[in-house]
């Protein structure tokens, strides 16, 4: 099977740096939510309870047991309030501690549902908010137990006699089966509530840990383009002290007898001036001075990308660029982002091809595109559709692989970004017999380096 892989030639490739717990953002289900956000909602609890037992046993004069009611509320309140005074509540509740809390409030729910006509009264859908409070913020086998305690003490519920408010009201009771259908329904809402909100939230953090692992390629990036502004700099500053080394290295020379000492002076007068003349080449732009290497040919750009890759044996890298005849192919600036996303994708090839890669450059007067094509067993069909997206990969266990590598399906996610950054349309497709094909596609535009040094402009068709 075919799969991600790091950017290629980075110190620290993705997957490298999302398990480095220094620089990486905690998976969800590391820690808890806050204990003062579980009291806040917790208050809010007590409010709607306290509300409804007033309403329901005073103001509409239903027979409920009020005391007993009011005393498992107060009991909540007081629980509460220790926890208001508690020094440590500003901190993030630890793993056991949430669940515990949240375990208090179903069980505290469940006994005023006990009393107040179990799962047939309505407010028994309540027992859903801590469930799905504790798969958003806990693991999935804390968020499991929670929904698996919330659904025993729905099953009790409806199995416990319990006095129903409509029969102390006088009115009819439901039918036998509508208890049996609140407990269905309930123990669906639970599971389905529960697991959709424990998907999101983990998705949500695994988004947020890639997010942070491109930021941080991208950063190092813009470290990489910033030590030629930093070398300018350093260029002006030394070029003083070095003219005055050379202005002594001069009077030594002409002031120095014949011999070995006026050999070294001459020694230092050509070293200085040789270190004058490469900060001079380093203080000039690179538009100007480094035209050369900024600049670059669609051949230069491909064959650059596959260098690291000419004295491969097992593996043939060939590099293709085709366009319109008389028409001829631009010159694009370096980009560094480019060059390690697309070179993350035939480093990917490599690691899978059987006998042979193929990169193809391809232009026209509206488009410039990039194909890496590789001859092996292609993309695993179930992740096709979802190549891109973080910690999606079609290697679980490196099988098939020429390095072994085992990823985490970060590589292809930051190599997309970068790419879509620039404005590219990337597609992932599997070729027919067998082999995997991925399309880089940049509007002209938006690549093109004119001579005159600017971005390239839409060319006429």
């Amino acid at each position: 099977m075919k799969s991600t892989s790091e950017l290629h030639r980075l110190g620290d490739g993705p997957d490298q740096a999302a398990r480095r717990g220094s620089d990486t953002p905690p998976a969800v289900g590391g820690q808890g939510p806050r204990i003062r956000t579980l009291v806040r909602l917790r208050w809010l609890a007590i409010a709607g309870q306290a509300a409804a037992v007033g309403v329901v046993g005073v103001w509409l004069k239903v027979a409920i047991p009020v005391g007993p009611c009011l005393a498992l509320i107060a009991a909540s309140a007081l629980v509460n309030l220790a926890l208001t005074l508690w020094p440590a509540a500003r901190r993030a509740a630890r793993r056991w501690g949430a669940s515990a809390h949240l375990g208090f409030d179903i069980l505290q729910l469940s006994a005023l549902l006990f009393l107040t006509g179990g799962v047939v009264n309505p407010f028994s859908l309540l027992l859903i908010a801590p469930v799905t409070i504790g798969a958003a913020t806990l693991p999935s086998r804390d968020a499991a137990g929670l929904g698996v305690l919330a659904i025993a003490l729905s099953i009790a519920l409806a199995a416990a006699p319990a006095p129903a408010p409509w029969a102390m009201a006088g009115t009819a009771s439901p039918s036998g089966l509508y208890p049996i259908a609140r407990v269905v329904a309930l123990v669906v809402g639970i599971a389905v509530t529960g697991g959709y909100a424990s998907w999101a939230a983990g998705e949500a953090a695994r988004m947020e840990l890639a997010l942070h692992v491109t930021e941080r390629v991208l950063a190092r990036e813009q470290r990489l383009s910033a030590l030629g502004a930093l070398a300018a700099a350093a260029a002006h500053e030394l070029g003083t002290p070095l003219a005055t080394i050379a202005v002594v290295a001069k009077e030594l020379s002409r002031e120095a007898p014949e011999g070995a000492m006026r050999d070294d002076a001459d020694i230092l007068v050509a070293q200085a001036q040789r270190c004058r003349d490469i900060l001079r080449r380093l203080a000039e732009t690179p538009e100007v001075g480094d035209a050369l290497h900024e600049r670059m040919s669609l051949l230069q750009f491909v064959g650059e990308i596959l260098g690291p890759y000419a004295g491969e044996k097992a593996v043939r890298a060939e590099a293709v660029v085709t366009g319109p005849p008389g028409m001829a192919a631009p010159d694009l600036w370096r980009r560094p982002d480019v060059l390690h996303a697309i070179s993350a994708m035939v480093e990917n090839a490599f690691d899978f091809a059987r006998g042979e890669i193929l990169v193809t450059a391809r232009f026209d007067a509206e488009a410039i595109a990039i194909e890496v094509r590789d001859d092996g067993p292609g993309f695993a069909p179930a992740v096709l559709a979802r190549l891109g997206e973080p910690y999606v990969t079609s290697r679980p266990g490196a099988e098939g692989s020429r390095t072994g590598h085992i990823g985490m399906g970060l590589g292809l996610f930051i190599a997309k970004t970068l790419l879509e950054r620039g404005g590219a349309a990337v597609a992932f497709a599997n070729r027919d017999p067998a082999g995997a094909v991925v399309t880089v596609r940049w509007p002209r535009a938006r690549m093109e380096a004119l001579a005159d040094g600017g971005i390239g402009r839409r060319l006429a068709p």
